[in-house]
């Protein structure tokens, strides 16, 4: 260890990030060992740019925006069972798995455990991860298989994740044979002057690298790996707080197959034209997503001849991808954004600071960021009333809570 330590101190030293050792000799060896391990894993160079970036004004005003086409699912016409035959075809070859991303915990929801195990509130009292479980099952029984499910967690809530569908039997499922949990990456937090913050643990702290750390997340992991194995070609990747998210869609499928795209996404058109919603567009000629505060009002407003918006529609974090491009996104880096957040940390003299306004950033990438790397996808648009019931706050917000959701979810599955 006293190799490793000097490894250790000189790397810190050439980062001028010697204070991550202050509390090194008071903490048990297991501890020391950590820490030891965070900092020689710790990619420096990455985390001195990403901090200087935070300095810079990140300008996306040369960018061409264009808008995107798409598919109307409930227009398709003629063309509505000739996809969903190509999907259901694959589907019944056993070709699609189901990716949730499940890293939360439901804090805002007033729910101490891992997001998945909220209860919404339905008569059956049903959580998140159970009623996804249910769902997929029902599918893969019309298809005469099982649709092998990939769930990813955080540092955080691995542990109580798993356990959960211990307790559960994993709701039929079998781990490790068509159920595999792995964890999603970390990044470092800085102060205001770049310094890495120790967390109360004395060990660095980390927070999740944002939903674009899927990709890396499942190579790593080994997850595409057991993929192929299993004769998976295409992968649904999904948040676990949609509780409609339709990850079986023999119609996005056929889509994608026809039209020889490696990346298939579902849209809903937005609720207004000021909606505070990512769209589909065109970004340099490449495929992308525009965040609302880049969306000039006039761009907004704009609409077609036939009245529809131009850029209306929203990203509803339900896409389905090639194993192929998961594998070759998997190790293209992408950007990552910075967060301006509270943190709580232990300072040089060992106390522990609860900040009372933001005072470190955090950095993480989006999912969407890498569909500027293929050179087309398909855009198909469904209702939001059947697919797009997210659990994002507590009952106070009044929108996009679990009074809206439950209701949404009763209504689709007429329970009341």
């Amino acid at each position: 260890m006293d190799n490793t330590l000097e490894e250790a101190k000189a790397i810190l030293k050439k980062y001028n990030q010697e204070h991550l050792l202050n509390g090194y000799e008071k903490l048990e060896e297991k501890k020391q060992k950590q820490l030891l391990n965070q900092i020689m894993n710790i990619d420096f160079e990455l985390i001195k740019s990403l901090y200087d970036n935070t300095k810079k004004e990140n300008s996306t005003n040369d960018d061409k925006i264009e808008p995107m086409e798409y598919l109307d699912k409930y227009k398709l016409n003629d063309k509505y069972k000739y996809y969903e035959n190509i999907g259901k075809q694959a589907i019944k070859e056993g070709k699609l798995a189901a990716v949730t991303m499940a890293g939360g915990q439901g804090t805002r929801l007033g729910h101490s455990g891992p997001k998945g195990t909220y209860d919404i509130g339905l008569d059956s009292h049903k959580s998140l991860f159970e009623l996804l479980c249910d769902y997929l099952k029902e599918e893969g029984k019309k298809y005469g298989v099982t649709i092998p499910w990939f769930i990813m967690t955080s540092r955080e809530n691995n542990k109580e994740t798993v356990e959960f569908f211990e307790k559960n039997k994993f709701f039929g499922y079998q781990k490790d044979k068509n159920i595999f949990f792995f964890i999603q990456g970390e990044l470092p937090m800085v102060d205001t002057e770049g310094k890495i913050l120790i967390g109360e643990d004395g060990l660095i702290k980390q927070a999740a690298d944002g939903h674009g750390g899927i990709y890396e997340s499942l190579v790593k992991n080994g997850m595409t790996e057991k993929m192929k194995q299993l004769g998976i070609e295409w992968v649904f990747i999904g948040g676990v707080d949609n509780c409609l998210v339709k990850m079986v869609d023999p119609v996005l499928m056929g889509v994608a197959i026809d039209k020889e795209v490696t990346v298939a996404c579902k849209s809903i058109v937005k609720a207004n034209p000021h909606e505070k919603v990512g769209v589909f567009c065109k970004r340099n000629g490449k495929p992308g997503v525009i965040e609302y505060s880049e969306i000039t009002d006039e761009m907004a407003e704009a609409v077609d001849e036939n009245g529809e918006l131009l850029y209306g529609e929203s990203h509803i974090l339900c896409n389905l991808f090639n194993i192929k491009a998961v594998e070759r996104m998997g190790v293209t880096p992408l950007p990552y954004h910075s967060a301006y957040k509270k943190a709580k940390f232990i300072d040089k003299d060992g106390n522990l600071v609860v900040p009372d306004s933001p005072n470190a950033y955090k950095f993480e990438a989006f999912l969407f960021d890498a569909f500027g790397e293929v050179d087309d996808m398909a855009i198909l648009r469904v209702k939001r009333e059947e697919e797009f019931a997210p659990v994002k706050n507590a009952d106070s917000a009044g929108v996009d809570c679990p009074s809206t959701a439950r209701k949404l979810y009763e209504d689709f599955h007429h329970l009341k």
